[in-house]
């Protein structure tokens, strides 16, 4: 008993210092736009996702499968040019020769208006949408009333009515994209078109010009981005 005594090093009778207690740690409140985050929030935040979502495929679509079928069909036929370049002079092309190039030109052709179908599909899709966001905006004004619509910001700064006006200006980019994507398919479709004219409509292809300033990414992205708390969330 003496030795543990002896071995203890603090103060054998209380004294009136404070007792450090252990430390918890701090965890901040979270956001009040969060605490109250209501159906309108998480069904606008939905709709704009979609919409993002439409503009992603869209891309998709036209950069991909429709500039590889595109590139597919002038390449078909500057291979065929090529090879009755060959040929002497007032001499007829076997069919062993045309015939393969055709069915891949034709191939690329049916491949190009499917893909125009598809694009027709989406745009249907972000009309839609936008049809949603106005039952969103009705809905609203009858349950939360017209001034809370206009002037209360859901996260940030923008208010309802704000999202709701803005997001009308998506669609027609969209719109004249589609008709430009028709108009080159319309343009390649011959094929008595030549590389040149085939060049300069797949080089607006790439381009897609209408989309470069006002699509979804280069227009509304980082705005949403900056606008909607958990706008990347999973």
């Amino acid at each position: 008993m003496s030795k543990r005594l002896a071995s203890f090093k603090g103060p054998s009778t209380p004294t009136s210092s404070p007792v450090l207690q252990p430390t918890q740690p701090v965890i901040p409140p979270p956001s009040p736009s969060r605490l109250s985050e209501s159906t309108v929030h998480r069904r606008l935040r939905t709709l704009l996702q979609e919409l993002r979502s439409v503009s992603q495929t869209w891309d998709d679509i036209v950069l991909l499968d429709g500039l590889k079928a595109g590139r597919t069909l002038v390449d078909a036929r500057t291979e065929l040019d090529n090879m009755l370049s060959l040929l002497p002079p007032d001499s007829q092309p076997r069919s062993e020769i045309v015939g393969p190039q055709l069915a891949i030109m034709d191939k690329s052709i049916a491949q190009l208006d499917a893909i125009a179908a598809k694009l027709k599909k989406l745009l249907r899709r972000v009309s839609t949408v936008l049809d949603n966001l106005e039952a969103l905006y009705h809905e609203a004004q009858r349950t939360k009333g017209a001034r809370w619509c206009q002037e209360e910001a859901l996260w940030v700064s923008w208010p309802l009515e704000k999202f709701v006006k803005s997001m009308a200006d998506v669609e027609p980019p969209y719109h004249r994209s589609l008709a430009l994507t028709k108009d080159i398919i319309d343009r390649l479709r011959s094929h008595s078109v030549t590389f040149e004219a085939s060049r300069d409509a797949m080089s607006q292809w790439v381009e897609q010009p209408y989309l470069a300033e006002d699509g979804w990414e280069a227009k509304w992205e980082d705005l949403c981005a900056a606008e909607i708390e958990r706008w990347d969330a999973k």
